[in-house]
């Protein structure tokens, strides 16, 4: 249990201010909780060490935005730990590990079960079908298709969305 006498408020006042030993003290007073919040989550303690250290970057950050109105200060500085944990774990789910094995510059010579989906695959921009391919064939996130493609992130994101939106109507 938290010590009766510390204000997290005034802490987080005091961090709003940039007053260095207010984060210190609060550190203090939660490191250790917070990081058995995100081990809990993450189940891996690198991962929930570096949870913990991005918190304590937020609330540095963000100390200004706590609203008293909308809760408790302790209770927005776990909310800020566990929103990051389950984020990560949510993201990392989505990724799958690839062997580090060299690319063709040409295009990947896939198998698809579907002429249907073969045809609405053919209509797109070589690049753009790489990426949907790269991504739904290979399972690569959008960061290794990025690096595969030597191609800008959020422009693989933008050619995915909009492929896969031109291949749900393609497709009919």
């Amino acid at each position: 249990m938290p010590e009766p006498s510390f204000d997290y408020e005034a802490c987080l006042a005091a961090c709003a201010r940039h007053e260095r030993q207010a984060l210190r003290a609060l550190y203090q007073q939660e490191s250790a909780r917070l990081l058995g919040v995100a081990l809990r989550i993450a189940r891996d303690r690198g991962l929930a060490e570096d949870i913990v250290h991005d918190t304590f970057i937020r609330v540095w950050n963000r100390a200004a935005s706590f609203d008293p109105a909308r809760g408790s200060a302790r209770g927005w500085v776990y909310s800020i730990t566990r929103h990051l944990a389950l984020n990560h774990v949510r993201d990392s789910a989505r990724e799958v590990a690839v062997d580090d094995v060299q690319e063709p510059t040409s295009t990947p010579d896939f198998e698809l079960p579907s002429s249907r989906i073969q045809h609405c695959l053919e209509r797109l921009e070589p690049a753009r079908r790489n990426c949907i391919l790269h991504a739904y064939v290979d399972g690569c996130s959008h960061a290794e298709i990025a690096q595969r493609l030597n191609t800008p992130l959020g422009t693989v994101k933008a050619w995915i969305k909009r492929s896969l939106a031109a291949l749900r109507e393609c497709m009919g």
